[in-house]
């Protein structure tokens, strides 16, 4: 069974580098944060490296966390970033510039019939840039200006690659939906 511990008793410990509290720490989050970096790459094994990079990273900032905001914010933006930088190093495809986005509606009453686990599934499958982009606005909250600037992109792109991510999950979805009607 894992104890837990209050956060500024977890976060003191972490800053003094004592193992109980690091273990105590990976323990009560690597799962959430497991799933964070599962949404930004399409093999588990990237992912769990992403994890390990991140948590290293937590554990080397840990002094500089203050308790402004939530230890679990904290590290989930550290868990982004390191997802973000994985695939920059990472990244073999070209993403297109366009000035105009065509708006894509997912269509949500056939969202309400899939599981959380087809949904992560589907968004697995999206191409690199177009996965990065749609989590980082959709799911993240991150605007068209943040994403440009933390990929190194034109917010143009930005819409461009999350309209075509949209696009791409509608044509899954219908798929399913069709498979799943028996047509």
């Amino acid at each position: 069974m894992v104890q837990l511990y209050p956060e500024e008793e977890l976060v003191a410990g972490c800053q003094k580098e004592k193992p109980t509290y690091q273990r105590a720490l990976y323990r009560q989050y690597h799962r959430k944060m497991y799933g964070i970096c599962l949404r930004y790459t399409d093999d588990a094994q990237d992912a769990q490296d992403i994890l390990q990079e991140g948590f290293i990273k937590v554990f080397r900032s840990i002094k500089k966390f203050r308790s402004q905001g939530s230890l679990e914010g904290w590290i989930r933006r550290i868990m982004i970033h390191t997802a973000i930088e994985h695939y920059r190093r990472r990244s073999r495809y070209f993403m297109v510039d366009m000035e105009e986005a065509e708006k894509v509606e997912l269509e949500t009453e056939a969202l309400t019939n899939l599981s959380r686990d087809e949904i992560l599934h589907l968004i697995q499958q999206l191409p690199p840039g177009y996965r990065t982009v749609f989590n980082l606005y959709c799911i993240e909250g991150y605007s068209h200006r943040e994403i440009s600037l933390m990929l190194n992109i034109s917010e143009g792109t930005s819409k461009s690659q999350l309209s075509r991510a949209k696009a791409l999950l509608q044509k899954q979805i219908r798929h399913l939906n069709l498979r799943a009607a028996g047509c």
